[in-house]
């Protein structure tokens, strides 16, 4: 429960009883995570969405969150859609917002620091893929990649450009794999970086198969089969969750929103297959300082 929020120096917060808390926190700069024209209210909606996305990966429950906004210039209208978007994502898993700090600067940065709680002894982490565990992902891939090609090209809203401005957090798949799940992640830098953190971490290797990756009928009508494929491995920005564990173990109630797409070898390294040919692909996602 939040003992104190919005007023003192700082938020006081009490957990739940017996519960574990996870902290998570993620920036935005314009111009460098989101195109400088976007929104204000998809602005908003993506800097919570994108912390919803680490909660989930972890297996939590969101709860509380900070925020951090830097303004070229105070724009009343801005703001006011900005907050809207924000409070819009905030609503759908019930996150307080319970401090904050706003200064000027030369360009706009956003930032979220997000709180949430699960049981004892069931976060998800990165490290514990097993041989023979299936590779799994949520919802679509390489949507996000195309939409923000479209938005940086002028684009309005349509369906692409709206999976990148407006992600969809699995925060429900994230809660129902806590304490089950091998490994998870979530995909923010590419289905290729961001499996090989996962592998990395559980000194493991994985067969990927191309052939099952679940592409949408608007990535595939737009770009085609190859850039899908490409957008889909190496785009980023989906905020899909990525998971290993037993195909026998998947819990039914997210069975139809996951898609098997591997499976976790001993060997190490990423090998990913198009039917009978092994194709080669050394993207390594999206880095900073580089």
């Amino acid at each position: 429960m939040v003992v104190a929020g919005v007023g003192d120096d700082g938020a006081v917060l009490r957990p739940p009883a017996g519960r574990e808390l996870v902290t998570v926190i993620d920036t935005m700069v314009a111009g460098t995570h989101f195109p400088a024209g976007m929104s204000a209210r998809d602005v908003g909606y993506r800097i919570v969405a994108v912390n919803l996305s680490d909660i989930a990966a972890m297996g939590a429950q969101p709860r509380w969150m900070t925020l951090a906004l830097t303004l070229v210039e105070a724009d009343a209208d801005w703001l006011e859609e900005f907050a809207a978007g924000l409070y819009e994502a905030a609503s759908e898993w019930g996150v307080m917002l319970v401090g904050g700090d706003t200064t000027s600067g030369e360009q706009l940065v956003v930032s979220v620091q997000m709180s949430g709680d699960l049981a004892p002894g069931t976060a998800l982490y990165r490290s514990g893929a097993t041989a023979g565990d299936t590779v799994f992902v949520t919802g679509t891939l390489g949507d996000a990649a195309a939409g923000l090609e479209q938005l940086s090209a002028g684009a309005g809203e349509q369906y692409l450009t709206r999976r990148f401005a407006r992600p969809s957090a699995r925060v429900g798949v994230g809660r129902a794999l806590a304490g089950i799940a091998h490994a998870a992640i979530d995909l923010s830098d590419g289905l290729v970086a961001d499996l090989s953190k996962i592998l990395e971490a559980s000194h493991a290797g994985a067969e990927l198969d191309l052939q099952r990756l679940p592409l949408s009928e608007e990535l595939l009508r737009t770009v085609g089969r190859e850039q899908a494929l490409r957008h889909a491995m190496g785009g980023g920005d989906d905020y899909e969750l990525c998971f290993t564990l037993p195909e026998s173990g998947l819990p039914a109630e997210i069975s139809t929103e996951v898609t098997p797409i591997g499976r976790i070898t001993r060997e190490p390294g990423l090998v990913c297959r198009d039917g009978d040919s092994v194709v080669p692909f050394d993207n390594t996602g999206y880095r900073h300082f580089r």
